[in-house]
């Protein structure tokens, strides 16, 4: 009797949903989003900024920082590019259209 070993590609196709369904597409925001807030986590830290430091140099409250850095995806993009902008971090969004990648300018 072998244990067949799988990929988490595979344990992800199996129990999150293969890609280009509406699960995985879900499911990998949801982890940008994550990984977004921990990146503005980071940098703010990495910048000796309090969350309320940071909150008051982007004019919000520090409880949206704190929510911000545990998951961006309740921030809109304004306030995430205003807080970075204060973190003097440079972000960079590909947008692609038809398979066809749009510079933003």
């Amino acid at each position: 009797m072998g244990t067949k070993t799988k990929t988490l590609s595979e344990m992800k196709d199996k129990y999150i949903g293969e890609i280009g369904t509406h699960e995985r597409d879900e499911y990998e925001y949801e982890l940008r989003m994550d990984i977004l807030g921990r990146m503005i986590k980071s940098v703010r830290k990495e910048r000796n900024l309090t969350q309320e430091e940071l909150g008051r140099l982007v004019a919000v409250q520090k409880s949206q920082i704190s929510k911000l850095e545990s998951s961006a995806n309740s921030a809109t993009i304004e306030t995430i590019l205003k807080v970075f902008k204060a973190l003097k971090a440079e972000i960079n969004f590909n947008v692609k259209l038809e398979g066809t990648f749009v510079e933003l300018t």
